[in-house]
């Protein structure tokens, strides 16, 4: 295995003795897979602590990641770059949807859909219709190409200043996009052995560099293959496992339209159930609390302490016990320290309370299409088409958002053929379909198991995971006895999107080791998501600025090298930043595809379907669409206004959320190119061939 792997034996045999080998390879990894979830769950039974359970995961799978990444190593340009171009279609499909089943997708889609229904299938058929056109508009005309980066496409299509802009523009989508990834791999890490957040960072941190600084795509390409079996195995299990509790059909696709309609009409009686009303009254009441504090903070501020204050002598005095002392020196210690963070907290706290005085804890209907009422009131008709063209704004934006991201085109340079890229495409759509077929499936089936199981149940006979979760973090999941009748209801509870796919084994009765497995798989998500970021921005670097445009005489080895070297710093950057716990990064993972699509969808279609775009047109079509967008998300996002010190008025156009601002930067991006490049002269006859050779991409060139 390690002479397959680490030479180029591959490349010297026919391309299905190589598949056969790879079958053999991978068919003894999945059973050894079951083997060891096997072994775990006997020594679960016998008593192994579930830290050792954790742990085991952690270091058994990152252990795996390495030992791969080591048998791959290279110093070869071809290898590096593109793994040898001799991944079979199958094979690079299963790594492309390990590249793109990132943490968000794994952890936080089906909890999206959990908490916002019918419109979290944005995200679906957004990024599914992604991978639709680059199969019919991207992938087959780029591996025709025959380079190593997006960035060498522009730099050959449209020349130098094109390239240069392709490698900013591919480190600006990738770099926040990798430090979710990273920090992804911290909370998991820690999650799984209890360890500290920012170690956990750093020690997830190593299995990706072992994979990528050694091997490059090589490496990755077959690390993404092994880490996608994992990811599918651990994400299929227990909402299966959940569907035969609820249904006893062990096919929670077939059952995902009986039980919405138990939970639409489950919505319902929630919705009117007195306890409920009780507890939005008693949430109500405490917004208009804190409104009142908000209103004149510093004095409200000081009684808050004095209170406290009291409270804390009149225990003492009174030979209160300890718990109490303890609890009451807490409260007293927890209170803010000045008016600003007084402000601070206290609006955060009166969100959150006006959140739970509406029905379902906030969540829409979960069937509901839209918010408003297109047959209501004319300001229910209006919310009712604002949240419409909000929904197909960000189905565009993450359609082509999908197509452009660099990481994920870069993969399809890594097939033998053009024929076996578009094979790749198909192969790619069906394995991240098992996932995304799923997860509506599995929100509605935990959706009711809460609604149906937890709801209702006496505090002191909750289960065990909640506590455990709460301690975990509280925002993740915590409740509390808000009208004090020592039932759970429904607004009693917070719960975060980003713990249901973690959360679900344990729903469903299972096992501590296929939480553990979840969790594995989660961790997979990430680090091969990190994998193929991290590759591109050190490829960006090291290919398209330091070779193609510093030095053009360098060396194959001295090319890799500095490649890894920049990989190495990269990494080390992002890992600092995602030690930092930046504000608001799934916002700001999710523009991201906003920002690759304004970069790079009207440079490359264009590219490669009009003969007569230019280098002068790709630039200005590229900046202007860039600007576009960054502009509306920059004046409009609360955490950029925020961060930026921008104090003008929110101005939204269309009421469209700054989240889609793609929606304005590409049509800006097509437009400038096309009027600039016919305004300016045509590229030179040898660039025009080209795009003649690129656009019919099966047939051979005279």
């Amino acid at each position: 295995m390690a002479g397959f792997f680490g030479s180029r034996e591959g490349v010297m045999l026919s391309s299905q003795q190589f598949k056969a080998q790879l079958n053999r390879v991978y068919r003894w990894y999945t059973v050894g897979l079951v083997v060891f979830v096997l072994i775990l769950a006997g020594l679960e039974r016998m008593g192994l602590p579930r830290l050792w359970i954790g742990t085991a995961f952690l270091l058994a799978t990152i252990g795996l990641y390495a030992g791969i990444g080591i048998m791959s190593r290279t110093t070869d340009a071809g290898e590096y770059y593109v793994a040898g171009r001799r991944v079979p279609a199958v094979y690079n499909g299963m790594a492309t949807g390990a590249d793109w089943m990132s943490a968000a997708s794994f952890i936080g889609l089906a909890g999206t859909l959990y908490l916002t229904g019918y419109n979290g299938l944005a995200f679906i058929m957004g990024w599914t219709g992604g991978y639709c056109l680059v199969a019919l508009v991207l992938a087959p005309y780029l591996r025709k190409f025959g380079q190593f980066t997006i960035p060498d496409f522009l730099g050959e299509r449209y020349g130098k200043l094109p390239r240069l802009l392709g490698v900013g523009a591919a480190i600006l989508c990738s770099f926040t996009y990798l430090v979710a990834q990273i920090y992804g791999v911290g909370l998991i890490t820690s999650y799984l052995t209890g360890i500290a957040f920012e170690l956990g960072i750093f020690l997830g941190l190593g299995g990706i560099l072992v994979c990528s600084f050694l091997g490059g795509m090589r490496a990755v390409t077959w690390t993404q293959v092994a880490q996608y079996i994992i990811l599918v195995v651990a994400y299929l299990i227990p909402v299966v496992w959940l569907s035969v509790k609820q249904t006893g059909v062990p096919v929670p696709q077939l059952v995902y339209g009986f039980q919405l309609e138990k939970v639409s009409a489950k919505e319902k009686e929630l919705a009117a159930d007195p306890k409920e009303l009780q507890v939005r009254e008693l949430f109500r009441q405490r917004s208009e609390a804190l409104s009142g504090k908000l209103a004149h903070p510093a004095e409200a501020l000081a009684a808050d302490k004095l209170a406290a204050a009291k409270r804390m002598e009149q225990l003492k005095g009174g030979n209160a016990s300890v718990a109490e002392i303890t609890s009451a020196a807490k409260t007293l210690a927890a209170m803010p320290r000045d008016e600003a963070a007084a402000v601070k907290a206290w609006t955060a706290a009166k969100a959150a309370a006006e959140v739970k005085t509406l029905p379902l804890n906030g969540m829409p209907a979960h069937a509901a299409q839209f918010s408003g009422d297109p047959e209501g009131a004319p300001r229910e008709q209006e919310a009712y088409d604002t949240s419409r063209r909000n929904f197909l704004a960000l189905v565009f934006c993450l359609m082509v958002g999908t197509a452009a991201l660099p990481h994920i085109l870069m993969r399809y340079y890594t097939v033998p053929s053009v024929r076996e890229a578009r094979q790749s495409v198909t192969w790619s759509l069906f394995f991240i379909f098992l996932l995304y077929f799923t997860a509506p499936a599995l929100a509605v089936l935990v959706k009711y198991e809460i609604f149906t199981v937890l709801v209702g149940t006496r505090f002191d006979q909750l289960p065990s995971w909640v506590g455990a979760w709460s301690r975990v973090d509280a925002s993740l999941l915590s409740v509390a006895d808000i009208n004090r009748d020592n039932i759970l209801q429904l607004n009693e509870m917070t719960i975060g999107g980003d713990i249901i796919v973690l959360l679900t084994p344990e729903l469903a009765g299972l096992p501590y080791v296929i939480s553990g497995l979840v969790a594995a798989g989660g961790l997979a998500a990430a680090l091969s998501t990190a994998d193929g970021l991290l590759l591109t921005i050190a490829n960006a670097l090291g290919h398209d600025l330091y070779y193609k445009m510093i030095d053009p005489n360098a060396s194959t080895v001295s090319r890799v090298t500095v490649s890894k070297i920049l990989l190495l710093i990269v990494a080390l950057l992002a890992a600092y930043v995602a030690a930092q716990k930046p504000a608001d990064i799934l916002f700001l993972v999710s523009a991201a595809f906003s920002f690759a699509a304004a970069s790079f969808f009207p440079a490359l279609s264009l590219g490669i379907f009009w003969r007569r775009a230019n280098g002068i047109g790709a630039v200005l079509g590229m900046v202007s669409g860039l600007g576009v967008t960054s502009y509306y998300m920059f004046t409009n996002q609360p955490w950029l206004r925020a961060t930026f010190g921008i104090s003008s008025p929110v101005q939204l156009w269309w009421g469209i959320d700054p989240i889609s601002a793609g929606l304005f930067g590409v049509p800006v991006g097509f437009a400038v190119m096309v009027l600039v490049s016919l305004l300016t002269p045509a590229p030179s006859q040898k660039i025009q061939e080209l795009v003649e050779y690129i656009r019919y991409p099966d047939l051979k060139r005279l």
